[in-house]
């Protein structure tokens, strides 16, 4: 399946929605005139469509582009007036734009960017606030807002330097320029690398597995884990033991250890 075969099922207009498969919901950036650049409209819409899958009981979501760019980052065409605000209310702008990425990463199920082409700026930001990122060998990557006098400023830092380290988040940000998916991959941002055009398709059955297993305790170790990366040991164990003592009280853990005594699948009611 690729990008094209999904839109006659969508809605939306710049963020497509679109639901392929039992649990699972793709939403697609479709600027496809711009390489998916942010504008307000799109941002707006982007906005919405995680709102209502945070609302939802879809259990798995993709985040996708085209078969050209997952997004190219911020339309430069509407960023020329900016210059002119304060640094506050330009921080205060900026909160509004990108609270959208840290809502992604807080949602209780698990997000995956499927990348084709470009992903840059905050488009490469929005892969960063995502669960798993798969992209296709010809996809390509950067963080280009030094070389205009900036820093990415949406988690191009923090949360680069999370999944990457620091010594190598530095030499991303300062030194690095366009990176392809195999110099993104032995940095550690991806989590596979498929043939150009599969991505998609490999993000829904990754989507699809994740779907079908228990849909409480994913959403368990997604906020445990997300915690546990920004806390001391000791503090992250805590927050595990809680986790697992609230999770031993479902009536889906009960429903996976009978599963699996009886040798048959879970039967998972919970969300």
């Amino acid at each position: 399946m690729n990008w094209a075969e999904l839109l006659p099922t969508a809605t939306g207009e710049f963020v497509k929605v679109i639901d392929p498969a039992p649990n699972v919901r793709v939403l697609m950036l479709h600027r496809p005139e711009t390489l998916n650049a942010w504008h307000a409209p799109m941002r707006a819409e982007m906005a919405a469509a995680v709102h209502a899958l945070a609302a939802s009981e879809v259990r798995a979501a993709v985040i996708c582009g085209n078969d050209t760019a997952f997004s190219a980052g911020e339309d430069v065409r509407g960023m020329g007036n900016l210059s002119e605000v304060s640094s506050r209310r330009f921080r205060s702008i900026a909160r509004e734009f990108h609270d959208v990425f840290d809502e992604i990463e807080a949602l209780e199920i698990p997000v995956i960017a499927a990348i084709e082409g470009v992903a840059a700026g905050g488009g490469m930001e929005l892969a960063l606030s995502c669960d798993f990122r798969i992209a296709g060998n010809r996809a390509r990557f950067a963080l280009p807002e030094i070389n205009v006098g900036l820093i990415p400023g949406s988690g191009g830092c923090s949360r680069l330097v999370r999944l990457a380290g620091l010594a190598r988040a530095k030499e991303i940000l300062m030194l690095e320029g366009i990176m392809t998916a195999a110099r993104a991959d032995q940095l550690g941002l991806l989590t596979r690398v498929t043939d150009a055009g599969a991505a998609l398709d490999e993000a829904l059955r990754m989507a699809s597995a994740l779907a079908a297993k228990a849909p409480l305790a994913l959403g368990m170790a997604k906020m445990v884990l997300n915690t546990c990366a920004e806390v001391d040991l000791e503090s992250g164990r805590r927050l595990e033991r809680l986790g697992q003592s609230l999770l031993k009280k479902t009536r889906d853990h009960r429903e996976g250890a009978s599963a699996f005594l009886e040798k048959r699948a879970a039967r998972w009611t919970e969300s």
